[in-house]
């Protein structure tokens, strides 16, 4: 029988924000995106439209080596794969379609952010944080649910899916994932988390 899977992808970029938001509250793990294929080739999430202006934040396509990350030299992160059902599968495709292909009606969620960092609940249909987008495509498709407001929804807290940790280690040694991706075994690098 076939099997469907989605995967959250969690990283902690050099930002200031992302630093900010590592002192504030003490995460691991402080930008999230999703993804529907193992080679996480399509990254989908809220973030900086333009690399070196973090005022402006967009829905967006997101790539291991372009944008914010290619200037991290090291790149804290875990990749979670999520079994799923197929009509599980099928709502995220479309949701995640639907967010492309009214990518110029969304908007990053400062506000949100602002009230999350102080668990105020605050949330808006056109408005996304990143970790925030990824738990609406989840709870959307009866994937979690948290049984909370999704701007309250950290990059951290998505640690909690149930699901399993494929890799945590720098996603910038893109052989070590690669290869993990590809093998199916699960590398954990427990020694880059905890220096970093």
């Amino acid at each position: 029988m076939e099997k469907f899977y989605v995967y959250v992808v969690l990283t902690r970029t050099n930002t200031v924000i992302s630093r900010l938001i590592q002192l504030f509250k003490k995460d691991e793990f402080t930008h999230a995106a999703i993804s529907l294929d193992r080679d996480l080739a399509n990254m989908y999430s809220f973030g900086r439209k333009y690399t070196f202006n973090p005022f402006i934040g967009v829905f967006k396509h997101e790539n291991l080596n372009k944008g914010t990350y290619k200037y991290c030299k090291v790149l804290p992160g875990a990749v979670i794969e999520l079994e799923v059902t197929k009509q599980q599968y099928q709502r995220a495709k479309a949701l995640l379609q639907c967010f492309i292909s009214n990518a110029g009606r969304y908007k990053y969620n400062y506000m949100g952010l602002v009230n999350g960092l102080l668990n105020r609940e605050a949330c808006h249909d056109s408005r996304f944080v990143c970790s925030e987008f990824v738990y609406y495509i989840l709870n959307e498709s009866g994937i979690a649910d948290f049984k909370i407001s999704r701007n309250l929804v950290r990059p951290q807290s998505l640690l909690k899916l149930n699901g399993r940790i494929i890799f945590k280690g720098d996603l910038k040694n893109t052989r070590l994932l690669k290869k993990c991706l590809r093998s199916h075994k699960i590398h954990v690098n427990q020694k880059l988390s905890v220096a970093l």
